[in-house]
């Protein structure tokens, strides 16, 4: 497995699960269940979640799923903006830590920037560090300036910054992934292909039958083809989690990543960072 590493040299797989809207249906917990362990199984070690998904039935899923496990995993959770503050995080972080059966989260995220001011929130982060409760922390929506405006504040230890990022969705190429390279600081690539729609595109599926792969396999591989990128697509059975983990060791062509080019250009100029 492919991995990449935080600015202190921890590594971790390129290659995640993330659970937005798992949980939330009786009928589809076995399998769900059954794919988080089996992505463990097959590498994907790193378990993307948050307090909103589900209003935290994906964290109880996660810990029924893999509690026995605990030790095996990068366990990833968000805060919404409005619990980021001093008088709150450690109330938020404490109820995501109940949910999930564990002690404490190997990274920490702000979901997205909420009136809260950075500043408040980094000094929320580092007491929640120095407590034990997390490991490490990150952001997550956070454009150009707004990373700009966090480390202004004193927010040099953030280690990712978790955005929308796929074929269709390239605007952060243009300024906010070189600005991430140059710090050491990881991208979680969210929804890497566009909630499935992607995997109809007719490139996508040309390129996928020319190289003996599926379009959902090319999707995630091209969004893994940079240094320091992790995606974190959701899997709600164990056949789909191993058809994502096959992407993990996909090579794409130079011929291959030339049609994407062209099907979905790259930025000429700044765009705003989209958010789902």
């Amino acid at each position: 497995m492919k991995t990449v590493a935080f600015p202190e040299g921890e590594k971790v797989p390129a290659l995640g699960q993330g659970t937005w809207m798992m949980g939330e249906r009786r009928d589809r917990r076995a399998g769900e269940i059954a794919a988080l362990r089996t992505g463990v199984e097959l590498g994907m070690t790193l378990i993307d979640t948050a307090e909103m998904y589900g209003d935290g039935a994906a964290e109880t899923l996660i810990a029924e799923a893999l509690g026995d496990i605990r030790d095996r995993l990068f366990l990833v959770s968000k805060a919404y903006p409005q619990n980021a503050s001093r008088s709150r995080l450690s109330a938020a972080c404490e109820a995501s830590l109940k949910r999930l059966g564990t002690d404490r989260l190997d990274l920490y995220l702000l979901h997205w920037r909420g009136s809260v001011p950075l500043g408040e929130t980094i000094e929320a982060m580092e007491a929640l560090k120095r407590a034990g409760k997390i490991r490490h922390w990150g952001v997550s929506n956070l454009d150009t300036d707004d990373m700009e405006e966090l480390i202004g504040a004193g927010g040099d230890a953030c280690v990712t910054d978790q955005i929308l990022y796929n074929l269709t969705r390239r605007g952060p190429e243009h300024d906010l992934l070189p600005w991430l390279e140059t710090r050491a600081m990881a991208v979680m690539a969210y929804s890497p292909i566009e909630q499935g729609r992607l995997i109809e595109h007719p490139t996508l599926v040309d390129v996928a039958e020319r190289i003996g792969a599926t379009p959902a396999q090319v999707g995630l591989a091209w969004s893994m083809r940079r240094d320091g990128v992790i995606a974190i697509p959701k899997a709600g059975t164990a056949a789909h989690v191993r058809e994502n983990r096959a992407a993990a060791d996909l090579m794409l062509p130079e011929d291959v990543l030339a049609a994407l080019d062209a099907a979905f250009p790259p930025p000429r100029t700044r765009r705003p960072l989209e958010m789902l």
